[in-house]
């Protein structure tokens, strides 16, 4: 196996002078730097293919190697006839280190992680219509009852404080609540909006009630990503509650980075860019009792 020389692990403003291949990898570097997620850049080259005499022939080496996560990630933001290469060589890749996880992000993925974080936004100010109903009124209702009897049943005996993740939460925990029939201390947590700069994820607002010897219940509207959600785990596990857990309303595996653990989800969603019932588009949509999918790609 050849093994390129690894950098040092990098957190937020503790940078080293690095030239990146393309500029879409120092924009993605610094979405980490953001969320204190370490990282090494083409730390690691894996060896795919060899002549008759051993000598190397091909090999892939990903752009990010992701500390916390264990995870390598390969940026692809070229035109389309090119990706059909690095596909073959991921699948070369998996087949031949199947213990090794790499997740590749393609210019469709790469877009809509910058636009969830408000940076290059494809439609400017335009609002998306909204292209179906993926779940009704009913639906979600329905749902909710499902998980607060479930939850209800799970905590039974035990201290439960319920800490939503603002703001597209409200209408989910403020749902959430009424349907758990124990009682719960409440409070809410605020991250701060992802800025391109040097700035680190910060809380807006922070936590308050003291839970330390509670059981902790994360209320989540969505996760994608799940760096955001990995980040505030740890904050809240420093404060010595008993366990911590998540609920979340939607679950966006096909998007995840960070593997965090959901103890009780709403709903499974592909890749879809989801509106309604506290989700937005650019702030519009959040007050919609139904989830609905906005309409395509918007350019």
């Amino acid at each position: 196996m050849t093994v390129s020389p690894s950098p040092p692990e990098t957190v937020a403003g503790q940078r080293p002078a690095l030239k990146f291949a393309h500029p879409s990898e120092a924009e993605f570097a610094r979405l980490l730097d953001f969320y204190g997620v370490r990282w090494q850049y083409e730390p690691r080259s894996f060896p795919l293919r060899y002549q008759d005499d051993g000598q190397l022939l091909e090999a892939f080496t990903p752009d990010f190697y992701l500390t916390d996560y264990d995870t390598y990630i390969e940026l692809t933001t070229l035109r389309q006839s090119l990706i059909t290469y690095k596909n073959r060589k991921l699948r070369m890749m998996r087949e031949l280190h199947p213990d090794v996880t790499v997740k590749l992000i393609n210019k469709r993925d790469y877009l809509k992680l910058l636009e969830k974080f408000g940076v290059e936004p494809r439609a400017g100010s335009a609002i998306p219509a909204i292209e179906r109903i993926l779940f009704t009124e009913r639906e979600v209702q329905a749902r909710v009852e499902e998980l607060g009897r479930q939850i209800t049943r799970d905590y039974t005996g035990r201290e439960l404080v319920l800490i939503g993740v603002l703001r597209g939460v409200v209408p989910f925990m403020g749902d959430l609540m009424r349907r758990i029939s124990l009682p719960v201390r409440v409070d809410y947590l605020s991250l701060s909006p992802y800025q391109p700069d040097d700035t680190p994820l910060r809380f807006t607002k922070a936590l308050e009630e003291d839970i330390s010897g509670a059981h902790v219940l994360v209320i989540e509207d969505i996760v994608d990503t799940g760096m955001s959600l990995h980040r505030l785990l740890q904050y809240l596990e420093r404060r010595g509650p008993v366990s911590v857990e998540v609920c979340a309303l939607l679950d966006k595996r096909a998007r995840r980075l960070a593997d965090v653990r959901i103890a009780y989800s709403g709903f499974e969603i592909g890749d879809e860019f989801v509106v309604g019932y506290g989700l937005d588009a650019r702030q519009q949509y959040r007050n919609l009792p139904f989830i609905g999918v906005v309409h395509g790609e918007v350019r």
